[in-house]
């Protein structure tokens, strides 16, 4: 398919497609024309990569990721190493951190309107 639909597709610029491609997201080949051409499996991994930038992962740190991931379902492969688990460990406690934080602030904004119903 070629990059307006893969950018339809999954509601994705095909600015940041191009993105993802110069950073080593994402793949295509070249027709006779030199126009991109993704095979199906691409719209998965562009929802990946859109799952992983929202958690707030970089695209160096997605790059290393996505080898361990399948396209078709989301599951991970068996080829994560050691050091690449620490890391997403890493990147979890971040996420739960972060998680707190929203947490806390949702708190103290419930007191901030309860206590403005009640004057």
């Amino acid at each position: 398919m070629r990059i307006g639909e893969l950018a339809k597709r999954t509601a994705v610029s095909e600015r940041s497609l191009r993105y993802y491609e110069e950073q080593g997201l994402l793949y295509a080949d070249r027709t006779p024309g030199g126009h991109r051409d993704y095979p199906e499996s691409a719209v998965d991994r562009v929802v990946h990569i859109q799952e992983l930038f929202a958690a707030g992962l970089c695209s160096a740190k997605i790059v290393q990721l996505l080898p361990c991931m399948r396209d078709g379902d989301g599951g991970p492969s068996a080829s994560a190493t050691p050091w690449l688990i620490s890391e997403l460990a890493e990147e979890r406690a971040r996420i739960d951190r972060q998680v707190d934080d929203l947490l806390r602030a949702r708190q103290v904004l419930d007191e901030v309107i309860s206590a403005a119903k009640g004057s």
